[in-house]
């Protein structure tokens, strides 16, 4: 089934690597035209690169943007604008985590990660949120956590921010109905990464191979799915919810973490 963006505009933030990558080959794969952008000058060209390679003649735009710098997102957003003349859809995602107890947390860290978690959203919505409103289909569409509803002790300050965010896109999702844009986000459980994959480098018993390997973390961590979720899955969620697919629905955070939920 096509998600129904061939042509379309799309923008991701955090788009070099990991989910936003895989974000960014599958909106190409669908036929849109993206810009995307991250931080790492060097892993940002190499990205762009590659997708250059993989999807010959794409409209693609990689762009250097620091999303907690409203200057920068502006930027982002007029390059867009010139380039493809507006956006369609905007997809969030702000990532990283801070792990640590209460007690091993300084006041910089709750800080930095409630600063990330809203404004990595609140600066490229503001930038954006103009051309997202002259679409007939804009979208805004945050990559969140499973922390937001299930706290984990080890990450207090990135729970509380993931709470923050969810608490934020679901009011986003009523004040920017009259727009005409719809806001979603998705909640992450344990994705592969390579945060991973350097543990499993550094592991003790080097008789384990990766799949071996991995599947335990899951069955120590309890996910009935028995294995951690690969970076294309959450991205299929995010260009479902931020498509015409999903055009009645506004306010959801869909739940993608293989079954790890606690809660109703």
């Amino acid at each position: 089934m096509s998600f129904l963006i061939e042509q379309r505009v799309a923008v991701v933030t955090g788009g070099s690597s990991g989910i936003g990558l895989e974000t960014v080959r599958l909106l190409l794969a669908e036929g849109a035209r993206v810009a995307f952008c991250g931080r790492n000058a060097e892993r940002l060209e190499a990205a762009r690169a590659a997708l250059a390679d993989e999807f010959p003649g794409a409209e693609l735009l990689a762009m250097s943007c620091d999303v907690l710098d409203e200057a920068s997102c502006a930027a982002f957003a007029a390059a867009v604008e010139e380039r493809f003349g507006g956006a369609d859809m905007l997809i969030a995602n702000a990532g990283q985590g801070y792990v640590a107890h209460y007690d091993d947390t300084p006041k910089e860290a709750w800080l930095a990660e409630a600063n990330l978690k809203l404004f990595g959203v609140i600066n490229p919505l503001n930038a954006f949120r103009g051309q997202l409103a002259a679409s007939e289909i804009g979208s805004l569409t945050c990559v969140n956590s499973l922390l937001a509803l299930q706290p984990e002790p080890h990450m207090i300050a990135t729970s509380a921010a993931r709470a923050a965010l969810l608490n934020l896109t679901h009011s986003l999702a009523h004040e920017l109905v009259d727009e005409g844009i719809r806001v979603n986000s998705i909640l992450l459980g344990m994705v592969e990464s390579g945060q991973w994959r350097r543990r499993f480098e550094a592991r003790d018993d080097k008789s384990l191979g990766w799949e071996q390997w991995i599947a335990g973390i899951a069955a120590k961590r309890g996910i009935p799915m028995k294995r951690l979720g690969r970076p294309e899955e959450p991205a299929r969620a995010l260009v479902f919810l931020a498509s015409p697919l999903a055009s009645f629905t506004t306010g959801a955070a869909l739940d993608v973490s293989g079954g790890f939920n606690h809660h109703l």
